[in-house]
Formats: C-alpha cells, sequence, structure tokens
C-alpha cells in the first residue's frame, strides 16, 4: 500500500539556522519558507536526490511543534511521510486493520498542496506516520 519515502521531518529550535547548516555544511538545495497556518507549522524542504527533508518550526498558538520542542529542546525526528495513491482506501484499510487516523480522519492539504492524514505513533512502533496521497 505505501509507496516511496515522501519526506523526514525534523522539529527544529532555530528554523533559518537549521536550513543554514543544510545549505552551508551539506551542500544540500534549500528550499523558501512556508507558513501552513491549518497545520500550526512554519516549514521549509531540504531537496535530495531520493527524498527530502522537511524543516519544522512553530506557527501559532496552537502548533504541535511547540509540544515537540518543549519535551526535545534541541529538536529531532518529528514523522516519517509516505506516499499513497488514493488516501481514501489507505485510511479505511488501516483502520480496518486498528490503526489510529488522528484528527477527524478525514484528510487535510499538507505542504505540497496534496491530501494528508496522520497516524497514531503508538501504532506504529512509537513513529508518527503520515500518508500523503500523489
Amino acid at each position: 500500500m505505501i509507496g516511496r519515502l515522501n519526506h523526514v521531518a525534523i522539529a527544529v529550535p532555530d528554523l533559518e539556522q537549521a536550513a543554514d547548516q543544510y545549505r552551508n555544511a551539506l551542500g544540500a538545495k534549500v528550499g523558501a519558507s512556508q507558513d501552513e497556518p491549518e497545520h500550526g507549522v512554519t516549514v521549509i524542504f531540504i531537496e535530495l536526490e531520493n527524498t527530502k527533508i522537511e524543516l519544522l518550526y512553530p506557527f501559532g498558538d496552537k502548533s504541535p511543534i511547540a509540544g515537540f520542542l518543549e519535551k526535545n529542546p534541541s529538536g529531532g525526528i518529528h514523522h516519517i511521510c509516505y506516499e499513497v495513491d488514493d488516501i481514501f482506501e489507505a485510511r479505511d484499510h488501516l483502520k480496518s486493520t486498528g490503526a489510529r487516523v488522528l484528527g477527524a480522519g478525514e484528510p487535510k492539504i499538507g505542504a505540497h498542496g496534496k491530501p494528508v492524514l496522520f497516524l497514531h505513533p503508538k501504532d506504529f512502533t512509537g513513529t508518527l506516520l503520515e500518508l500523503e496521497q500523489v
């Protein structure tokens, strides 16, 4: 059901510093900062040959990233995103296996302008999973 690894998301305490590290120390192609108010984050994507890194920083008072950074002040891996062909088919299959879809269970539009869902980390060995329809 899952396809390619779309991205690994890393919560960071300083978005510009993290982007500069990827740009200057690692020589990576760093995209522009974009606010995603519906998700409570500001993101910057790092383009790699085979996938992307998504740098996450809190946006707004209800950002889920703020809580993550309180527990992990240096930042860290927040979630992994996999591609799926049909997000509704994937959601229904996962729910039938007992997996919990976060939120209301309906896809939201993600940072790439495509439908996304998040799956409870307790159902996937402690890892928050995002599914993105491609």
